[in-house]
C-alpha cells in the first residue's frame, strides 16, 4: 500500500499548491451568495420557526461547497492528466486500481471538507449555528465529499475533454446541488415538485446535513443516510470497474 499514501499526497498537495483558486475562490463565492440572498430574503422568508432564513441558508451552502468542490478536484486532476498524458506515471507503477480509487476520492473529499470548514468559518460574524446533533453533520459531510470525489472520477474517465467534464458539472452537478434544498425547504414547493426532489440523492445530503444543525428536516435522517449510502456503493461500483478495466485510461 505505500502507492496509495504517495499518490494522496501527490493529490493533495496538487490543490493546496493553488489554494488561493481552490479554496479561497469558492468560499468567496459561498460568501456572496449569503450576503446576497441573506440581505434580500432575510425579512421575508421564514423556513424554520425561531430560525432566520440567513441562518437556515448557511448549512445548505456549506454542503454545496463541499460537493461541488469534490467533484471539481478528481474530475479536473484525472482529466488534466489524461490530457497532458502524464496519467502514465501513474499506472506503469505496482498501484492497485483500488488504491488509485481512494486516493483521488480521499483528496476530493479532503477538498470539499476545507472548502466547507472555510465557508463554515466566514459566515460566523453572520450567523450563530447551533450544532444538536453533531454525528449527522459529521456523517453527511464524508459521505456526500466520498460521493462527489468518486462521480467526479467516472466524469474524468468517461471525457476526452476538459469541456465534457465541464458539461457534466454544469448539466448535472449544478442542477442537482441548486435543487436540492440549498435554498429553500421543498415543504415550500407544490405537491408535484415535492415527490420529484426525493429522486435527488443530493436532497437527502442537504436536508440531512443540516438536520445535525437544526434537529429538524424534511425526512427522516436514517432514511436519507441510507439512500446517501446506497449511492455511495453504486457510483464507487461504477468508478471501480472502469478503472479496473482500464477504460479510456490505457491508450
Amino acid at each position: 500500500m505505500t502507492g496509495f499514501p504517495t499518490l494522496l499526497y501527490k493529490e493533495v498537495l496538487r490543490f493546496r499548491k493553488v489554494a488561493f483558486q481552490t479554496v479561497a475562490a469558492p468560499v468567496l463565492t459561498a460568501l456572496l451568495y449569503l450576503l446576497i440572498f441573506g440581505h434580500v430574503m432575510d425579512r421575508h422568508v421564514r423556513v424554520y420557526e425561531a430560525v432566520s432564513y440567513t441562518t437556515f441558508l448557511v448549512p445548505g451552502l456549506v454542503m454545496m461547497s463541499v460537493l461541488q468542490n469534490s467533484f471539481a478536484n478528481s474530475s479536473s486532476s484525472l482529466i488534466q492528466s489524461k490530457m497532458t498524458g502524464n496519467v502514465v506515471f501513474v499506472l506503469l507503477p505496482p498501484i492497485s486500481y483500488l488504491e488509485f480509487f481512494s486516493a483521488y476520492v480521499l483528496a476530493a473529499a479532503i477538498r470539499g471538507l476545507v472548502v466547507g470548514a472555510g465557508v463554515l468559518l466566514v459566515t460566523t460574524p453572520f450567523v450563530a449555528l447551533p450544532a444538536r446533533e453533531l454525528h449527522w453533520i459529521v456523517l453527511f459531510a464524508l459521505a456526500g465529499s466520498v460521493i462527489l470525489g468518486a462521480l467526479g472520477l467516472i466524469a474524468a474517465i468517461l471525457a476526452d475533454k476538459i469541456d465534457q467534464v465541464q458539461a457534466f458539472q454544469n448539466f448535472l452537478i449544478m442542477p442537482l446541488t441548486f435543487l436540492s434544498g440549498v435554498f429553500y425547504s421543498v415543504h415550500s414547493l407544490p405537491a408535484f415538485w415535492q415527490g420529484l426532489s426525493h429522486y435527488n440523492p443530493v436532497f437527502y445530503m442537504i436536508d440531512g446535513f443540516r438536520r445535525g444543525f437544526f434537529g429538524i428536516s424534511d425526512v427522516d435522517p436514517r432514511m436519507g443516510f441510507a439512500v446517501v449510502t446506497g449511492c455511495f456503493i453504486a457510483v464507487s461500483a461504477v468508478a471501480l470497474m472502469l478503472l479496473k478495466r482500464g477504460y479510456k485510461l490505457r491508450y
